[in-house]
């Protein structure tokens, strides 16, 4: 069943479609004119909007233009006489779904509604789809040390600064990456991420930069390198301290003149990336014992951003707890599990050198190892 909007002047046409609809199971809502059918709109949650052309007070075309500019997912189908098929044509131009015709022919409204309405599901799946892979990289907290990072953030994320995050393992460096590339104006680009830690030193170079077949014994194909892949977003260079020095000077070649070059080409490839990188490395110190070079880490770090330890936010565990138990309930396919106050009293006494990651191990742990609600010996047996 949907939810379905019509927007008609004649009172004999709504009350046609209305029980066209209605035998379909839907709920239905009329409206006599454009500014009623927009007000219905703002305050209700249609599915699809069934509206003509021609009315008084405010005509389809506008209450189509005033819905997508006020961001309101409705669906519109057009109803469009003779006369009005032109621009019933330029309404689907401007977004609507589709147009029907006067006098209606009952199988293309059928199908028209039906297609319609599919669109809709669509949308809306994908929609709770999105929302619920941003909730998981959200970075939970309210405490002052929290705050300030994410006050950081927003200063940073409006503008195309090369950011260095820094922070020890767990900490959540990869969800201030996140963050930033999300609310630039980059979002809807890709955002790519290297583990520096993770590739071979004799590798990274191919992996960053591509490659052309037949550069190396292994290269049977051209490969397009992670730089390129993230052209118009942003690049995340983590655990960069583990990079090669050969490799840093190319990073920092790639940051100057905005260029790259496959290993084994002689063309040179504009890009336009943002770098952000994190390390849970002292640069200083690396930089000291000729393993960093000092001019990358001026390149990369025109903002430092130092994630906090848990272990110097423990005000955000009660918080940190409650959304794993409802992402790993989610996960499971179970209901939520509680944790009883003297359980989370005792998670927050301890160190946390693992951080963030450890406790989501632990609490993943205790909620398949406790019963409904997890208890302080829970805590005790399991941490």
């Amino acid at each position: 069943m949907a939810r379905i909007l019509i927007i008609e002047d004649d009172a004999k046409i709504r009350s046609i479609l209305k029980e066209i609809l209605e035998d379909k199971d839907h709920e239905v809502e009329e409206a006599p004119d454009g500014q009623e059918g927009l007000k219905k709109l703002e305050q209700g949650n249609f599915d699809l909007c069934l509206c003509d052309i021609k009315m008084p007070k405010m005509d389809g075309l506008e209450v189509l233009e005033k819905a997508k500019a006020k961001d309101i997912p409705t669906n519109f189908v057009i109803i469009s006489a003779h006369g009005t098929i032109d621009i019933a044509v330029e309404a689907v131009k401007k977004g609507a779904f589709d147009f029907l015709q006067k006098p209606f022919d009952l199988g293309r409204l059928e199908i028209t509604l039906r297609n319609a309405l599919d669109k809709s599901n669509l949308v809306k799946e994908t929609r709770t789809l999105r929302k619920k892979i941003s909730q998981r990289w959200d970075i939970v907290g309210e405490s002052p040390e929290l705050k300030n990072v994410m006050e950081m953030i927003d200063k940073v994320a409006p503008t195309d600064a090369r950011v260095l995050i820094t922070g020890p393992n767990g900490s959540g460096k990869e969800l201030v990456a996140r963050a930033i590339h999300e609310r630039s104006p980059r979002a809807g680009m890709p955002l790519v991420e290297v583990n520096c830690a993770a590739i071979p030193s004799e590798l990274i170079e191919s992996e960053l930069f591509g490659h052309e077949k037949g550069s190396f014994t292994s290269a049977v194909k051209q490969r397009i390198g992670k730089f390129e892949q993230a052209e118009g977003g942003t690049l995340f260079l983590d655990e960069i301290g583990d990079m090669s020095l050969s490799a840093q000077a190319k990073v920092l070649r790639a940051l100057q003149e905005n260029k790259i070059s496959r290993v084994g080409g002689e063309k040179e490839i504009p890009i336009n990336v943002r770098v952000l990188a994190a390390t849970n490395k002292d640069l200083k110190k690396e930089i000291a014992e000729k393993n960093f070079r000092e001019d990358l880490y001026h390149r990369l770090s025109v903002i430092v951003i130092k994630v906090p330890s848990l272990a110097e936010r423990i005000s955000d565990i009660p918080l940190l707890v409650d959304r794993f138990l409802e992402d790993i309930a989610e996960d499971y396919g179970t209901r939520k599990k509680t944790i009883h106050p003297a359980g989370i009293e005792k998670l927050s006494q301890h160190s946390w050198p693992g951080n963030i990651r450890e406790l989501r191990n632990v609490v993943e742990r205790l909620v398949i190892m406790s019963g409904d609600q997890i208890t302080p010996e829970d805590v005790d047996r399991y941490l």
